[in-house]
Order: structure tokens, then sequence, then C-alpha cells
């Protein structure tokens, strides 16, 4: 791509902040420093979600008994009741294909922006800051590639942006994470509704999942309220969500009534349920509003894994009488996207109740 050459890679963030903080009164601003950003941000505590080892459901159950199957099943189903989270371990996705996938993110978020956001590079899937924002707080110190899986597997047509081993690299994570959301998410399911079986759930493949490659530049600036959010807080619009994060933290979540900071584990995926799933389990499994704080020095990296059906996919739930509608995927994802344009956030399951 010789017409971006030369080209600066960081998305215009600080611009669009100095604008929202403008708009908003706070006159032109200044980047804090560490001790600023430390003095103004609410200490949350750290914690280690649960950690599963779910090898015995990947593993093809080879040399596993029915009870070591049942407790990592009961495990997990508490998790999601409890936490909306839980981390995996022996989860089938190699440690050398994830750590391939790193090295091609940071190759694909080094070409200039202007390759990035005008190049059409992963299907044109590139995402940065939050253009519905109308304050600081609103902002998401973010850039991403949200790829559709078609736009990766099979033969379609994909600009790579001269990144000749990304496609390969990028099918074979979204398989893995693929195969391992399809099964916890039939555990689960079957946890609630031993009928649910091998289908579920309906309408998910290849052609309605998401890769989403993630990065979180430096942040030298903080709102006058505490440090600023690499992504806002929100809850997933799927059914699961495989996330990798690497090393350097930021990922938070509700917990009761506050905030806890979640322990990287190298080696471990973390995995959380949806909106979908909350609304398929009648409430019982849980999907928690998370977010990911900025570092003022650090980037971070993380690819997830987004398990979503088709647009005309009934939701559904596992027993009747349910709290919620009968609404397909498209009809929620509507009206998210009509909510956060008119309101500036998400309201999401609540739109929905009976």
């Amino acid at each position: 791509m010789p017409a971006f050459a030369g080209g600066a890679a960081e998305p215009p963030l600080a611009d669009s902040y100095y604008a929202l903080l403008r708009r908003c009164g706070g006159g032109d601003g200044a980047p804090n420093n560490g001790g600023a950003r430390a003095a103004v941000a609410a200490p949350v505590a750290e914690c280690e979600l649960p950690m599963i080892d779910v090898g015995c459901l990947t593993s093809g159950g080879g040399g596993s008994s029915e009870a070591e199957r049942a407790a990592c099943t009961a495990a997990i189903a508490r998790a999601a009741e409890e936490w909306g989270f839980f981390q995996v371990r022996n989860h089938g996705v190699a440690p050398e294909l994830l750590d391939a996938m790193r090295r091609e993110q940071a190759r694909l978020f080094r070409l200039p922006f202007e390759a990035k956001a005008s190049g059409g590079l992963l299907g044109d899937s590139y995402r940065w800051g939050t253009p519905t924002a109308t304050s600081p707080r609103q902002l998401s110190w973010s850039e991403a590639f949200h790829v559709p899986l078609a736009a990766v597997s099979g033969d379609a047509a994909c600009d790579l942006g001269g990144l000749t081993t990304l496609r390969d690299v990028t099918r074979e994570v979204a398989v893995a994470m693929s195969k391992l959301a399809g099964t916890l998410a039939r555990v689960l399911a079957e946890a609630l509704r031993p009928a649910a079986g091998e289908r579920f759930p309906e309408g998910c493949d290849e052609t309605t999942c998401f890769l989403r490659l993630n990065r979180y530049p430096p942040c030298p600036v903080s709102p006058p309220d505490g440090a600023a959010f690499g992504l806002v807080p929100h809850t997933d619009s799927d059914f699961l969500t495989v996330l990798c994060q690497d090393h350097v933290g930021g990922l938070q979540l509700m917990k009761g009534a506050g905030w806890v900071a979640v322990k990287p584990i190298p080696g471990a995926l973390i995995v959380n349920v949806g909106d979908l799933f909350q609304a398929w389990s009648n409430n019982r499994y849980k999907s928690v509003e998370h977010k990911v704080m900025t570092n003022a020095t650090t980037e971070r990296y993380s690819v997830a894994y987004f398990l979503c059906p088709s647009y005309d996919s009934p939701i559904g739930a596992c027993e009747e009488p349910s709290p919620y509608r009968t609404f397909t995927f498209g009809e929620y994802r509507r009206k998210v996207q009509e909510d956060v344009k008119r309101t500036g956030k998400k309201i999401g399951l609540p739109n929905f109740l009976v």
C-alpha cells in the first residue's frame, strides 16, 4: 500500500478527546502524568475469575470419566450464574497460535492510520474511538478490526494490507475459538435444558460470528473523574464471548455493587456470558457489565470471539414463561444501535421485558 507509506499509525484519539472536552465546557485540557492519573482514579480490587479445566470437554472425552465431565459442567454453569465470567485452561487453542495472532495484530495495527481507516482492510472492519460519543466519558480509547468470519474464511476476497500470513492465522484462531465457544455454549444450555442438544445455539456459524482484534494505545489523558476508558462500560450482545488478553491488564467487571479488575493469567482464556444467553436462560446466566481501563504508558492487545446467530434467528428461552418477549437477534441489534445513537448508551435486555 505505497500510497500510505510512512504515515502515522495512531488514530486521532486525542483530537476526539479534546473536542469532546471543549464541547462539554472543559476547556482545552492537558495531558496528565502518571501521578495525576493515580490521584484521581479510584482504587479497584484485583480478582481472579473462577478457573476451570475444560480438558475433559475439549479433548474429545478420551480418558475422562462421566463424573469428571459432570463436575466440569457444574463448575461452568455455577460460574455463569454467579459471575457471568470465568477462565478456562486446557481449552484447545494452542499457545503458539495465540502468540502468532499477537504478532500479526501488532503488524496490522502498525499500518498507517489512513490505510486502516480508508483502505478497506479485512472487509472494511476497522473501528476507532466512539463515533456516537457526546462527552469524554463516552469515548473508547482504542482501535479494533471487528472482522466478520466470512471475510477471512473460504475463498472470500479480503484485503490484508500486504500482510500475507494474517489471513491464515486469523482463520485458525477463529476456528479454534469457535470450537471452544460452541462446546461451552452447549454445555451451558444442557445444564438448564438437557434436550438442548448438539445444535445449540441455532443459527451460529462462520457467516454470523465475529473475531475482534483490539488494540488499546497508551493514553496520556484522564477525565476529571478518573482514568479514561479503553472500552466504555457495556455488556456483550451475543451468546458467548471468548477473550484472549495479554499481560498488561485493564479488564474490569461489575461484581456486586462495584468494579473488580481481572488479573491476567498466562495461557488462560476468559469466557463471558452475553445478553442473548441471559435472555435464553431466563436470567439464570448473567451478562455482566464490563469495561477496559487505559494504561498511561503501555499499549494492550486482545482478541475476542463473539458467538452470534443470524439476524433473523429468534432467541427463545430454555423454558416458559420467559421474562422477555420474543425477539430476533436483528431486532435486538437494531434497538441497541438506536438507543446508543439517541442516548449515548446501550439499554439492552430491559427493552424486551414482558
